[in-house]
């Protein structure tokens, strides 16, 4: 590097390094690093700017270097024989997380050359082994985004197939139910808040970076309300499921109350709070990245509380489970136990995403292991969630199959017997749902199937 880094130069070097970090999901996206670029670039051109003019009252030496702005750091005017001391730049702190210094020499030809070089003194090690490894590095991250992309575009369409189902039968209508429908609509929630956050900051659109600050940070704040309102759902779950087995006889309708009030209220109060500690804190770039710890526990914090929360209520809903299985088969097969205590446990992790207390506290040296298992493997929550709470539930099976028959009487009147042997036979099994209203039938329905 010589006197003066090219605009190409550099764009080029914050694209590779900024855009590959960036993707590892602890470093700064390309919008971000050239808004700081930009501002140092301001900042330090108006200085310049000031001391040419005197506005600093110091004298411009006629002999010697004047102040410049060398597309990485700003150096200020010098007499010869002086040696210049600057930091390194904050946009490539942001990308090494490394700080140092740099030397120029004024001397009576001019600036010499930076001293040591800037990917020494600032952690920028871009050769070889650095590029190939971020090359292996970047087919990895490419994979992954196209699996969690494939995962949250499955997830998204059968959510909306279930959601479609719970809310077109009556008789499915009970406060179990309305629960898995707005966790159904959070898991929606953010796998659209997840499309949108990558179209936003992975767009090549150089003009988004310019002219659309604000929308950004609104984007990135509607991402994080779908993040944390997801969570909030899931520990909604497993409080409501804990508060059956413990509580013989409360109120549905103030239950649902207070689930509403949690799933979707509280996760508007912390991301409010973020957003206003983050602007004042730190408003940098489009607030994807989180570099101040303390501002971004505002939102962690909650969100880690209820992953250990339901944690606590899984362990606890499996000792409760296991207890009424042996009250229940103290004469039983045993190994008919233990594969529905299975069951019920297998059943549980997906509702409650007990997954997640697995790298909640992981270190950034397992951030890829950790990408692998929240964004591939995460992103197919929403389909086991929608697969195992509504395509394969009880209910929701006998009533598509009475819709079913009542559509295939209407359009095939020909066949008049058969049909109603089928429908007669079909019905039986529901013999214990139709006795009572369709509200009562729904409550105790779901009451007798809690899990």
């Amino acid at each position: 590097m010589r006197s003066r880094l090219s605009p190409s130069s550099l764009r080029l070097l914050l694209l590779l390094l900024a855009g590959i970090a960036h993707a590892v999901g602890v470093l700064p996206q390309t919008c971000d690093v050239l808004w700081v670029q930009r501002e140092e670039q301001d900042q330090c051109l108006q200085e310049l700017s000031k001391e040419r003019t005197g506005d600093l009252s110091l004298v411009q030496p006629t002999t010697g270097c004047k102040g410049m702005w060398d597309n990485v750091s700003c150096w200020p005017s010098s007499a010869p024989g002086q040696t210049v001391e600057v930091e390194c730049p904050r946009f490539l702190w942001m990308i090494t997380g490394r700080n140092g210094s740099m030397f120029r020499n004024c001397t009576q030809g001019g600036w010499s050359e930076i001293f040591p070089r800037p990917d020494l003194a600032c952690g920028v090690k871009v050769n070889d082994s650095f590029n190939e490894t971020n090359q292996k590095r970047h087919k990895y991250l490419l994979k992954l985004k196209v699996m969690y992309t494939v995962g949250y575009s499955s997830s998204l369409v059968t959510l909306l197939v279930a959601l479609s189902i719970l809310c077109s039968f009556r008789r499915l209508y009970c406060t179990r139910n309305y629960i898995h429908m707005h966790l159904f609509v959070s898991f929606i929630l953010r796998a659209l808040s997840i499309f949108i956050k990558d179209a936003v900051l992975f767009s090549d659109n150089d003009a988004y970076c310019n002219t659309h600050r604000v929308g950004c940070k609104l984007v990135m704040v509607f991402f994080q309300y779908c993040i944390v309102a997801n969570y909030s759902w899931l520990l909604v779950e497993g409080l409501y499921l804990h508060t059956l087995l413990v509580i013989s006889f409360f109120s549905e309708k103030k239950c649902l109350q207070g689930c509403v009030a949690l799933g979707w209220g509280s996760p508007a109060i912390f991301v409010a709070s973020w957003a206003i500690t983050r602007h004042f804190l730190e408003d940098v770039g489009c607030w994807d990245v989180n570099a101040n710890a303390s501002v971004w526990w505002v939102i962690r914090g909650p969100v880690i509380f209820s992953i250990l929360i339901n944690f606590t209520l899984f362990i606890n809903i499996l000792r409760i489970l296991m207890r009424k299985l042996r009250t229940q088969e103290t004469r039983g097969n045993e190994v008919n136990h233990y594969k529905r205590l299975a069951k019920s446990t297998l059943l549980l992790i997906p509702l409650f995403g007990v997954h997640y207390i697995i790298f909640a506290f992981s270190p950034d040296d397992a951030m890829e292991v950790q990408l692998f298992f929240e964004l591939a493997l995460g992103s197919f929550q929403g389909l086991v969630v929608a697969v195992l709470y509504c395509f394969l539930n009880g209910e929701v099976q006998l009533e598509v199959q009475k819709r079913w028959r009542q559509w295939h009487l209407r359009e095939f009147p020909l066949h008049p017997v058969a049909l109603s042997n089928s429908f007669s036979s079909g019905n039986s099994g529901l013999t214990h749902s139709t006795k009572a209203s369709p509200s009562e039938t729904s409550r105790g329905t779901c009451r007798a199937s809690v899990v």
